[in-house]
């Protein structure tokens, strides 16, 4: 006997009649191996009558199954919060939008009046709620920045007096070496790394990893703080550009010649501020802090 024939026979004598389901159409009643149920009936068919208008499905409420897709399409459009896709996207600050702005497709426009950002259809003032706010922002910021700069010169008087008097500050009139701050654990570290933002083009070993703050009283910042990674070859004003960017707190250092206008860094393991033509990475180390101020009068603070 030849193969072909084996086969043939092999498929005369085989049992079939526990494999797939008849279909349950009177007219049909067809063996289908891959049977579909019906989703209202229950019923088995065939895939020639497995639609409800197919077998005249006794079950199906038309209204309700639209009334059910209908609530299904309304809760996943309420549900649906579009996600950033950069360090500076975020939404339109227009109530109920849920317009990404500040995106490659996107951008966002600020408002004069209310000092906020919107997307292109509530960019004007009579399609969102515009209050202007009552302090101009550049005021206050420069009324705060003074008390910041008070602030600075006493605390940088009262340690050089107390150095000169102990001869190595507070420590020192104890006999006590002065010691250096303490250093960020390798956890901190490596966590920071797995959180940071940044230029993807600086080299791994070139980075340098750091907390990033915008002083409240003197820079308003959308974002408060972040962590992020830098070129340590980057100057100190290359870095204060990015900062500002990526909190998004407003920089004019390029179109302003006062001080009090202008953004600065302090460090605050080194306990002083930055000058711009400082390499970022002569001064800082992996875990340090960066903040971010307004109106510090420099020549003044130098002259304490």
């Amino acid at each position: 006997m030849s193969t072909a024939e084996e086969r043939a026979e092999i498929l005369a004598n085989a049992d079939f009649a526990g494999i797939g389901s008849h279909c349950d159409l009177d007219t049909c009643r067809q063996l289908d191996f891959l049977p579909f149920t019906c989703t209202y009936c229950k019923g088995t068919f065939c895939g020639k009558h497995r639609s409800v208008a197919d077998h005249s499905c006794p079950k199906y409420d038309s209204a309700a199954a639209e009334r059910a897709a209908a609530a299904a399409r309304a809760a996943s459009v309420s549900s649906y919060r579009p996600r950033p896709t950069s360090m500076l996207a975020g939404l339109c600050a227009a109530t109920r939008c849920k317009i990404n702005i500040n995106t490659a497709t996107q951008p966002g426009v600020n408002c004069e009046k209310c000092r906020k950002q919107y997307c292109i259809t509530h960019r004007l003032p009579d399609t969102h709620d515009c209050k202007p706010p009552s302090i101009p922002v550049m005021n206050l910021a420069e009324e705060k920045g003074k008390a910041a700069l008070e602030w600075f010169k006493k605390v940088t008087t009262e340690t050089k007096k107390m150095e000169e008097k102990t001869g190595g500050g507070l420590l020192g009139a104890f006999g006590v070496q002065k010691k250096p701050p303490p250093k960020t654990s390798v956890a901190a570290v490596m966590k920071m790394k797995k959180e940071a933002k940044g230029d993807e083009k600086v080299p791994v070993p070139k980075r340098v990893y750091v907390h990033v703050e915008a002083e409240a009283r003197t820079a308003t910042a959308r974002i408060p703080r972040g962590v992020f990674w830098y070129s340590k070859e980057w100057k100190v004003g290359r870095v204060l550009d990015a900062a500002a960017k990526s909190l998004q707190v407003t920089n004019v250092n390029n179109q302003v010649d006062s001080d009090e206008k202008k953004l600065r860094i302090f460090h605050v393991e080194g306990g002083r501020v930055l000058e711009f033509n400082e390499m970022i990475g002569d001064i800082a180390v992996d875990g340090n802090t960066l903040v971010l101020m307004r109106g510090l009068q420099m020549p003044d603070l130098l002259e304490v």
